[in-house]
């Protein structure tokens, strides 16, 4: 447990941090799921407006440092290459 008032404060910074970024992770993971359910549906307007809706996501979080900045472009990449085989 954080014993000086620097820690202490540092403590509660690291809990706000984490749970913003767990917020952020859970709306850029809803949103690539939505965007496999259109894929899985086979509706290409559908998808190519949820990939449009996702690519800002992911971008975000790489740019946050969230995720890493090369895990976002593979998962657009994968998920692009899914979206054009429609």
């Amino acid at each position: 447990m954080a014993n000086s008032a620097q820690a202490k404060k540092r403590a509660r910074q690291a809990e706000d941090n984490r749970q913003l970024n767990a917020s952020q992770r859970s709306a850029m993971r809803t949103s690539i799921k939505k965007l496999q359910a259109a894929i899985e549906d086979g509706d290409k307007e559908q998808a190519t407006a949820a990939f449009q809706a996702a690519v800002p996501h992911l971008d975000r979080m790489a740019r946050k440092g969230v995720i890493h900045k090369n895990a976002a472009a593979r998962s657009k990449s994968r998920l692009n290459n899914a979206v054009r085989a429609l």
